[in-house]
């Protein structure tokens, strides 16, 4: 038996051709675009990088992306509160926690107070139980 090798880089760069064809059709057909929000509460670099990597995507897909950073002195109740708002925003369909949170944030309140429909991690209770009795509504990326 020959060993193939794959390459990662082209599978991802074949899979992004795939959903900008997709999300143009989405705009062409049904005037939808695709929201996704970031949330990001301290200054961690590496987290930094993620989130900034999740925005670039967005924006070479077509996909509307809105980032909020918070400073690490946020507490759970404001944070919560934006959680709402982005769960209410109708131009907004997945919401992205950047974990960890700061001590001073209950992440699993944080977790759950996420509309289901708009877990993109999967994190929430709705979501890990659905995927764990093989219906997910959307496998999450980890």
């Amino acid at each position: 038996m020959t060993a193939q090798i794959i390459s990662g880089t082209e599978i991802a760069k074949q899979i992004r051709e795939e959903l900008k064809q997709e999300i143009a059709e989405l705009k062409e057909k049904h005037n939808l675009v695709p929201g996704l929000a970031t949330v990001l509460v301290g200054e961690d670099p590496a987290s930094q990088v993620y989130v900034g990597s999740k925005v670039k995507t967005c924006e070479a897909l077509g996909v509307y992306s809105e980032r909020h950073d918070r400073s690490a002195e946020t507490s759970e109740e404001e944070l919560l509160k934006l959680i709402d708002k982005l769960n209410q925003d109708p131009k907004i369909h997945g919401i992205l926690v950047q974990l960890p949170l700061p001590k001073q944030i209950n992440e699993t309140r944080v977790l759950y107070a996420i509309d289901p429909k708009k877990d993109v991690d999967g994190f929430h209770p709705v979501n890990v139980g659905k995927l764990m009795i093989g219906e997910p509504d959307y496998l999450p990326c980890t």
